[in-house]
């Protein structure tokens, strides 16, 4: 795997990730506040959000990581056969 993968790997999981992250923890407040909505957590906490994603995004990425060095999931192969499917099926077509 690439440096170049690695990072679009970890970008693109930082981002499942935090939508996963988002709303732990969240609590309506008791009396919200005039032109507060309701859905709208009284303290979102963020930062801890923001960690727990990164943190988490490294350990998904590492597994990850380690399932393509291992050959567990091999990208590669399943392109092949996707191109086998498609461009070996058709007749006259380059």
């Amino acid at each position: 795997m690439s440096l170049l993968t690695l990072i679009f790997t970890y970008f693109v999981t930082w981002w499942i990730v935090l939508f996963v992250t988002l709303p732990w923890g969240n609590r309506q407040p008791d009396e919200p506040e005039t032109g507060m909505m309701h859905g709208a957590p009284a303290n979102p906490n963020m930062k801890k959000k923001m960690i727990a994603t990164t943190i988490l995004s490294f350990v998904v990425v590492g597994i990850i990581y380690a399932c393509v060095e291992m050959n567990i999931i091999d990208f590669r192969e399943a392109a092949r056969e996707m191109d086998a499917r498609i461009y070996g099926t058709r007749t006259g077509v380059e």
